[in-house]
């Protein structure tokens, strides 16, 4: 452990797998008192079990980011308990998949809620208690490189991610001047759960790879580095950016190994 988020306190959602749980060790590892919120309490747990193991501080909370009471409850929760909210993440998701002349109402509705109501409700509740802090605090939203293009049968899930960018760029627009910082990291194909099962064949991990300039799917830690970075104080004068985390796979419309 290195400490640079010594004495912080930081709330992370979607923290029981994926790229949460890999942000929660890592900003464990840097010495935050860290708080993971998700559906499943048996993931928390372990994630919560195995961070303490290694010495770090964190626990877990049974929350559905899709209820604004529960959500905004266990933040403004987790701030009075500790006395302060300097990190907040925004990582909770959820997805529908099918082509758009049979996607219904409640289907398309169902990729906002979490991500996109998720991350309103975490972010004002947020910027609430940060405001009231001399030190203000650092939100990090994450996107997805569907928010950039367009995916096929994801129109959903690529509209949400979009709006997670540019209410984003509104948030820093609103809270730098009381230094509160709010950005996006944008993961590309990386190896989460929901990923895992798509990528399960070894002719789609192949295929998907071509895609990829670097020739492989990212990592959870990959990401987790990226968060960590912006919810340091190194990324003190970095509000209002977007750092993709994706080998370079939204640099480029083909790649040479497309010809391969």
């Amino acid at each position: 452990m290195t400490g640079r988020l010594e004495g912080k306190v930081a709330f992370v959602t979607g923290g029981g797998s994926g790229i949460g749980a890999a942000t929660a060790h890592r900003f464990a590892e840097e010495k935050a008192t860290v708080v993971i919120c998700g559906r499943r309490k048996e993931l928390l747990d372990e994630v919560v079990a195995a961070i303490r193991a290694k010495g770090g501080q964190a626990e877990g909370v049974q929350v559905d980011v899709s209820n604004e009471d529960q959500y905004v409850g266990a933040v403004n929760e987790a701030a009075q308990r500790f006395g302060r909210l300097d990190i907040l993440v925004n990582n909770a998701m959820a997805y529908s998949v099918g082509p758009i002349e049979g996607t219904s109402t409640p289907d398309w509705h169902s990729n906002f809620s979490t991500t996109v109501d998720g991350t309103f409700w975490g972010t004002r509740a947020a910027i609430r208690i940060m405001q009231k802090q001399s030190t203000g605090g650092s939100i990090v939203n994450v996107s997805s490189i569907c928010g950039l293009s367009g995916a096929a049968y994801m129109a959903g899930y690529s509209a949400a991610k979009a709006a997670i960018i540019n209410f984003s760029r509104a948030a820093a627009a609103e809270g730098g001047a009381r230094n509160i910082r709010c950005n996006v990291v944008i993961p590309g194909t990386v190896e989460t759960p929901p990923m895992v099962e798509m990528l399960k064949s070894e002719e789609s991990r192949r295929k998907t790879e071509k895609l990829i300039p670097m020739r492989r799917v990212g990592q959870p830690d990959e990401v987790a580095n990226a968060i960590l970075f912006l919810a340091s104080d190194e990324a003190s004068y970095v509000n209002g950016s977007t750092l993709t985390v994706d080998g370079g796979q939204s640099s480029t419309l083909l790649t040479s190994a497309a010809f391969d």
